[in-house]
């Protein structure tokens, strides 16, 4: 396999765009996601109209060794990751005092742990080559509090800070790694995290999947830091929250992920 990029959470939203994309490049593909059939049949077709090699692994991430068990298999085919985009991730809405642990829980370990440890496994081949790009799917969510949900928040602010702190430290060695900070996206996300009803994340006020995924795989081949899809959100991050007292912010945060 050649100018092979591995992706998680393939089967669905950005990470299935991406694997789009990536192919269209000519790219060959590692695929890893819960649902193998939904991977296979995705596999067929890309491989039918790009005619690029694509391995898929149907593996549970946040179960015990799974991260270890992917590097094996991607070790045991002499496949060399020239890029990895930690895409796999979940939230959850409501109150943290109401939520089940246990959701949370794998929550921190899928959105923090998981995408640490592939982000340490894979590095090191990358920097022995002296080449790589690592794109991590972060959120606008990362830039601050959310009350209401409060772990992905958290998860997010984790994925944004440690991606730049990497990126310093290996991006003289012929490696980068970009975090891809998007607004809301028409994705089964907010099926999943129970948020359907929230305005914001209403559809027709969300991003496409497939335009963030053609944006963050620019950003990554560029070696780009940090890129976020809308310059409104861009704007409004970087230059108008930070000057909002710390007060203010969390009952606006609150108020948006309440209506």
């Amino acid at each position: 396999m050649k100018n092979t990029a591995l992706i998680t959470g393939a089967s669905s939203g950005i990470g299935r765009e991406l694997a789009w994309v990536h192919a269209e490049h000519g790219g060959d593909l590692v695929l890893i996601a819960r649902r193998g059939e939904v991977l296979e049949e995705l596999k067929q077709q890309i491989v039918e109209k790009h005619q690029v090699n694509v391995l898929c692994i149907a593996i549970d991430l946040n179960e015990p060794g799974a991260v270890h068990q992917v590097y094996d298999q991607v070790e045991a085919a002499g496949i060399e990751v020239d890029f990895l985009i930690n895409n796999a991730g979940f939230g959850n809405h409501g109150p943290f005092y109401q939520h089940d642990w246990k959701t949370d829980g794998a929550m921190i370990h899928l959105n923090v742990t998981v995408l640490s440890e592939m982000t340490h496994r894979f590095v090191q081949g990358m920097l022995e080559r002296q080449h790589g790009r690592i794109l991590n799917v972060g959120s606008t969510a990362g830039f601050l509090p959310g009350p209401m949900m409060a772990v992905y928040y958290a998860s997010k602010a984790y994925v944004l800070s440690f991606s730049q702190a990497i990126n310093e430290e290996v991006a003289e060695l012929g490696v980068t790694v970009t975090a891809l900070c998007p607004g809301p996206v028409e994705t089964d996300f907010f099926q999943r995290a129970h948020a359907k009803h929230v305005g914001m994340f209403r559809k027709g006020s969300t991003a496409t999947a497939r335009s963030v995924a053609e944006l963050g795989y620019r950003a990554m081949k560029k070696g780009r830091l940090v890129v976020i899809n809308e310059w409104r959100l861009w704007l409004l991050l970087n230059w108008i929250t930070p000057w909002v007292p710390r007060r203010t912010l969390l009952k606006i945060s609150r108020w948006l992920l309440s209506s």
